[in-house]
């Protein structure tokens, strides 16, 4: 008995999990509802049934993976106490593994590819960055917030993709520059 057939309540919910195991394996132009239904085990009608169309079922699966995203930046930021280990924290962030998995790597470009011409996926993702900001706000001023989530995207990127990237000491002190902290200037 495969996966969505012992959970029929929960089908559309493998099928959206299976859309983006297909997005992260295929890239968005290899994505097909054939592909989806194969990873999900259902059968290749159960698309049009639960989703109007690809792109109605791309843009669900992007706001399912941002908000998780996001929920995962905000468990584990949200544990500071303090700017400095908010700092901390979005360090760990860069450089760890829970989030900045390949397959999550692969979803965010991914996403930003597909994003920059579905106004809809624009506000799924500005929505992502205000959660981040506001949480970040509890530590920082609003433009400081900003500018470390930004730092912390670009670099989360780099981190992966850069053949030497900067270690966990020398992104801590770039994060705590952003910040306003002195005295921690190697």
């Amino acid at each position: 008995m495969s996966k969505a057939e012992s959970a029929p309540s929960g089908r559309r919910d493998i099928i959206l999990d299976a859309t983006l195991d297909a997005v992260a394996e295929h890239g968005i132009n290899g994505v097909t509802h054939r592909k989806i239904a194969a990873l999900a085990g259902v059968p290749l009608g159960s698309m049009t049934y639960y989703f109007t169309g690809i792109d109605d079922l791309l843009e669900e699966a992007f706001c399912r993976f941002a908000d998780r995203m996001s929920e995962s930046f905000i468990h584990h930021i949200g544990q500071a106490t303090s700017p400095a280990m908010a700092c901390d924290a979005l360090a760990d962030l860069i450089c760890g593994a829970y989030m900045t998995t390949p397959r999550n790597m692969e979803l965010m470009y991914q996403l930003y590819a597909y994003a920059a011409r579905r106004p809809g996926l624009k506000l799924v993702m500005q929505a992502w960055m205000r959660r981040s900001q506001t949480l970040l706000e509890h530590w920082f001023d609003p433009v400081t917030a900003r500018a470390l989530d930004a730092f912390v995207e670009g670099m989360t990127l780099h981190y992966v993709t850069d053949s030497a990237p900067l270690g966990r000491e020398q992104l801590r002190e770039l994060l705590g520059r952003i910040a306003g902290e002195e005295g921690r200037v190697s």
